[in-house]
């Protein structure tokens, strides 16, 4: 059985390839990513270098018993119609690849953020809650009309198994140097994540979140790919994570902001090309919903090994010591010219 991979070698591919690589009933791997690591590729994998806006993708495709779409653009946040290129046509380049190939099987990559605020609620929802997606983040708009492309291509192609994955946070200490370069910008002073280094921590007052291991998120994909489930399937871990919560594993001093306050440091940041995040990701953060992931659990068979306690201090202590893996978007490279040059263009290199 042969399974295609794109965005291959980023924080979900390289936890995907590592799953399927594990799994007997899979004898081989194409992973497709814009940029293809020098060094040997994992078990089963052949690396397939190819742009998923622009190169021919079905020939790729031939022979695949699924497609997992991983592709996705978080930077650069400051250009909208490249990241609206990649997240949005490339995805439905994609969909018409894997159509035009036969492929029986399309596993694709949503997330929480396609789905549309929940307002106050904390209680979980199940995947019936709507994917209207958070206006104010082109990460959420693009998840979100992911899920309306889906939307025709199943009702175009019925003979296509399709199945969304929408995980909460996904994590891993391998991540660390990535999602500081994505997320945080060069002037975080990362040693002081260690645990009991931090004297204060800032935190939205009553924001939750959930977080996944990206390895348990790898699962969930060889499940849903090599098995016979269709439709969406939430994917968090527990406990639900709260200001206190994360205060007390890292040993800090909790300190509650009001949203406002927050959202607007957020902003002017931003446009001062001090961080690479805009404030978009705070306003999904505070209104998506908390998600029940019994779906998953009673359809995939699936159940992660770790909590969100571990994961989310895995990531922290990633970022910490530079944490990466040999792949392009996931190297450790960090030197004060890197971070001197993010501050210069306000967005990390892609």
């Amino acid at each position: 059985m042969k399974i295609v991979v794109t965005g291959a070698t980023g924080n979900v591919g390289t936890s995907v390839l590592a799953a399927l690589a594990a799994d007997d009933r899979v004898e081989a791997i194409s992973g497709i990513a814009r940029r293809i690591p020098a060094g040997p590729a994992p078990a089963k994998t052949t690396w397939v270098a190819a742009d998923v806006t622009a190169d021919s993708l079905a020939p790729h495709f031939d022979g695949a018993a699924a497609v997992i779409h991983l592709a996705w653009a978080i930077q650069p946040s400051r250009d909208r119609e490249r990241t609206r290129r990649i997240n949005v046509e490339g995805s439905r380049r994609v969909f018409a690849a894997a159509v035009e190939a036969g492929v029986p099987a399309l596993v694709h990559a949503s997330s929480v953020g396609a789905y549309s605020p929940a307002g106050t609620r904390t209680d979980p929802v199940d995947e019936t809650w709507p994917t209207g997606g958070v206006s104010t983040s082109f990460y959420s708009v693009d998840k979100s009309e992911c899920e309306r492309i889906l939307d025709e291509l199943e009702a175009a192609n019925p003979g296509l198994r399709v199945v969304r994955l929408r995980p909460a946070l996904i994590f891993k200490r391998g991540a660390g140097s990535e999602i500081r370069r994505l997320f945080a910008g060069p002037l975080l002073p990362k040693r002081l994540l260690k645990p009991g280094r931090l004297p204060v921590f800032p935190w939205i007052r009553d924001l939750h979140i959930q977080a996944v291991h990206s390895l348990d998120v790898g699962d969930a994909y060889r499940l849903a790919a090599l098995g016979d489930a269709h439709g969406a399937f939430n994917l968090a871990a527990t406990p639900i994570l709260d200001g206190p919560t994360i205060a007390g594993l890292i040993g800090a001093r909790l300190v509650e902001l009001p949203y406002p306050l927050v959202r607007l440091g957020a902003d002017l940041s931003w446009l001062l090309r001090l961080q690479p995040t805009p404030p978009g990701w705070v306003d999904m953060a505070r209104s998506v919903p908390m998600l029940s992931s019994s779906r998953a659990r009673e359809e995939l068979g699936w159940e992660p090994r770790l909590d969100s306690r571990e994961t989310f201090l895995s990531l922290l202590e990633g970022i910490a010591d530079g944490a990466g893996e040999p792949t392009p978007p996931l190297t450790a490279a960090d030197s004060l010219r890197g971070r001197f040059e993010e501050l210069l263009r306000g967005t990390p290199r892609t």
